[in-house]
């Protein structure tokens, strides 16, 4: 039978596992009942009845058992994801959805630098084989990490915690990170990378600290290890599908790995692998998370932002929208999905090692308007994808913090050409790249009107375009045509800027088309290499 205590106006649930000491924080509020025992139809009977429900991993609040949530005001999740919980619905029912996605990543760190120890100084094989009856001593005698180079793949929280901590041990840190701003890099001592290729070439311990993305699944492959020193040693607490198995096993078989220690795999969980039995390959069961401080932290932690929500605090994790006032949110309502797509598209044609600043300037009655929303949204597209946990509307400005990208604003309540114009600029180093954009008609349909410093006029509602920065002359745009056609590409709209009259006929154009698949880089590789061309870019939404 469930728990129940009766103190304070709203009823909330625990339905899964949760420290004590955050139980205590909700019952010194509010009303608790602990399910933790109840089945999926006693939780789909009584989850009308109350305001709050904390849950981990193996609730599944769907579209459907929310939608007979009727009461219910706040999700919280203790730990760092959220795919159990359908945000969306929960968004449209005006439900606050918070995590706690700091709180594993202390541990996360911290596993990671175990793991690179065991490795280094073969302490699982020394003990199986002294538990086993033999005394190897000489078989055994393994590295020192001392004064070697730890290289690190994806600079963001965890990736930062395990660099300070490598650092305590003499190690020097190497990092590769491109949403991170050089002066963070500075800050916590470590060199920064110009690229992968150069880690690789650098680097005699690799730990791997990246978000789980189309591009950086299998991000260690054969290539990869292709490119490294003989003799490193790699390290994965993030996730199994960054480094593909096969091409990892073949390295260890040739010798250029020496050792690998891994946390997580890509099916879990699992007890049979090719690498198990190799003697130079430490294994736990994705354990990064599993320090009783961190399930503690997480429950005091989606405690604290249940209570903030219901007591009219401010949800710090919430992974949802912020609210807006209704007056302005008619007007800035329209432009975040162009906010969200111009920051994408600033980040992917800025495309340099670092994002240092940021610099927003919203023209004309937008201007005029609470545009914090909308600065968000922007943080959103150019950090999407490079982060450890899914950046959304509340947590991009503190991730963007974290990387030490500085964000500015300029608004203006006059423009020229359109009656509101968003620009957004990536500063990196001594590059800035800016484009800008508005929405036009009655579905306020995004545009872009700006890109590499020429005026063009491109629709931004299909999730796939292709922009090119090429010599102004007679056959470019059947060039690329040609290419697409031959790679089966359909091209849905397509825009060349503008020049005036007095320009060059040879001076530089900017194409931009929308296709109805994702354009693959070789194709982007193979138009820029031919005459005339001389940049290009795919982005998917």
């Amino acid at each position: 039978m469930a728990e129940t205590t009766t103190n304070g106006e709203y009823r909330v649930l625990v339905k899964e596992k949760l420290a004590d000491s955050g139980v205590s924080l909700l019952r010194e509020r509010f009303s608790v009942d602990v399910g933790t025992d109840w089945t999926d139809d006693e939780l789909r009977e009584r989850i009308g009845d109350y305001d709050a429900i904390l849950i981990r991993s193996a609730t599944q609040l769907t579209a459907g058992l929310i939608e007979q949530a009727e009461k219910l005001k706040v999700i919280g999740r203790a730990g760092i994801g959220v795919d159990n919980v359908d945000v969306e619905a929960a968004t449209r029912r005006g439900i606050i959805v918070a995590n706690a996605p700091q709180s594993n990543i202390v541990a996360a760190a911290e596993h990671t630098i175990a793991l690179m120890l065991a490795l280094a100084r073969n302490v699982p094989q020394a003990h199986g084989s002294l538990t086993g009856g033999k005394w190897e001593r000489s078989k055994f005698g393994g590295v020192e990490v001392y004064e070697k180079t730890l290289g690190v793949l994806g600079f963001g929280r965890i990736g930062q915690l395990v660099a300070a901590r490598a650092r305590g041990f003499g190690m020097n840190v190497l990092a590769f990170d491109p949403y991170v701003s050089g002066e963070r890099f500075r800050e916590l001592g470590a060199e920064q990378a110009a690229s992968a290729a150069d880690l690789y070439a650098r680097a005699d311990f690799i730990t791997i600290h990246l978000p789980r993305t189309p591009e950086t699944r299998g991000w260690l492959n054969a290539e990869a290890f292709e490119q490294m020193r003989d003799g490193v040693r790699i390290i994965n607490c993030a996730r199994g599908e960054l480094i593909v198995d096969e091409d990892l096993k073949e390295a260890l078989d040739s010798g250029r790995v020496a050792g690998a220690a891994l946390d997580v795999f890509h099916q879990e969980p699992i007890t049979e692998h090719p690498l198990f039995s190799y003697p130079n390959v430490v294994v736990t069961p994705h354990l990064g998370a599993s320090t009783a401080e961190a399930q503690d932290r997480a429950g005091v932690q989606t405690a604290e932002q249940v209570v903030a929500a219901l007591t009219g605090g401010v949800v710090s994790t919430a992974v949802n929208i912020p609210a807006v006032s209704a007056e302005d949110m008619e007007i800035v309502g329209p432009f975040l999905p162009l906010c969200t797509r111009l920051g994408v598209l600033a980040r992917v044609l800025g495309a340099g090692a670092t994002i240092d600043r940021l610099e927003i300037v919203y023209l004309g009655r937008v201007a005029e308007r609470d545009t914090r929303l909308l600065t968000i949204a922007v943080l959103n597209g150019v950090l999407e994808g490079s982060t450890e946990e899914p950046v959304n509307l509340v947590n991009a400005p503190s991730l963007a913090a974290e990387r030490g990208i500085e964000v500015s604003e300029t608004r203006q309540a006059q423009t020229r050409d359109y009656q509101d114009i968003v620009s957004v600029s990536v500063v990196s180093g001594g590059n800035h790249v800016q484009v800008s954009g508005t929405t036009l008609g009655r579905l306020n349909e995004p545009h872009l009107v700006e890109a590499w410093g020429q005026r063009l006029n491109l629709r931004l509602d299909q999730d796939h375009l292709a922009v090119f920065r090429y010599v102004d002359i007679p056959g470019m745009i059947g060039k690329v045509g040609s290419a697409f056609g031959r790679h089966g590409i359909n091209i849905v709209s397509a825009t060349v800027s503008r020049h005036d009259n007095d320009e060059s006929p040879d001076s530089d154009a900017v194409m931009g088309l929308t296709t109805d698949r994702p354009v693959p880089a070789e194709v982007i590789a193979e138009i820029v290499d031919s005459d005339g061309f001389l940049d290009g870019r795919a982005i998917s939404f």
